[in-house]
């Protein structure tokens, strides 16, 4: 686990590379001035500011346009010094292209869907590891709004809750229901903390976008690499 302070002139480049890492995430910084957002690779978005910090894999996401279930890898924390927060179910939220704000599915939901054992399934095939925390935040800790009784990854006991507290990395997936099916496009992850909502910025690409944002990431870490030396 590391903070990703050395970033952000990484995140700041790739914007200024094209559309693709994209104005939309220029923006969030626009309405949101003490959060900042960073970019650990092509499916991995980190948003944080002075209360809490959020990590996010949207591979299988992006995988699954059209598909009525879009399932994110989440990473969760509040800052040192900050007080411990239990963050509710009703505390996260997607907002889709639409733009639409989907809440986070219910547990029942979840369960009556029938299927989404297979998708966890592609889920462990392929991810991305999401453990960028701050220094502080040393002890693992699992999100478990979900319960998977049915195999895969997942507790089999799903709560309401996350106690949350600066030593704390908690880590889990989390699933949204879209009846309409998985948009191409700019989505955000909406998270409310005590006094703050902290949005990540995640775009689900074409294949061809994501050529050209791993060409353009690539240019960028180089750049920002050459600049530490």
């Amino acid at each position: 686990m590391r903070a990703l302070e050395r970033w952000s002139s990484v995140l700041t480049v790739v914007i200024a590379a094209g559309t693709i890492a994209l104005p939309a995430i220029a923006q969030e910084a626009a309405t949101e001035p003490a959060q900042k957002v960073a970019v650990e690779g092509t499916y991995i978005r980190i948003g944080y500011n002075d209360e809490g910090w959020v990590t996010m894999g949207f591979r299988t996401a992006n995988n699954s346009v059209g598909e009525d279930w879009l399932l994110l890898e989440v990473g969760m924390t509040v800052q040192k010094g900050v007080a411990d927060y239990t963050l509710k179910r009703s505390d996260i939220a997607l907002v889709t292209p639409g733009p639409k704000v989907v809440q986070l599915a219910t547990q029942s939901e979840f369960q009556e869907a029938g299927y989404l054992r297979a998708l966890n399934q592609r889920a462990d095939v392929a991810r991305d590891a999401i453990n960028y925390f701050p220094p502080a935040a040393t002890r693992g800790c699992a999100i478990n709004f979900f319960a998977n009784p049915a195999g895969g990854t997942g507790s089999r006991l799903a709560r309401d809750v996350v106690d949350l507290s600066p030593n704390r990395a908690c880590v889990g997936r989390v699933f949204f229901h879209i009846p309409d099916g998985i948009e191409l496009g700019q989505h955000h992850l909406a998270v409310k903390f005590a006094d703050s909502t902290i949005k990540v910025p995640f775009r689900v690409m074409t294949k061809d976008e994501v050529k050209e944002f791993e060409m353009k990431w690539k240019d960028a870490r180089k750049k920002a690499k050459e600049e530490e030396k």
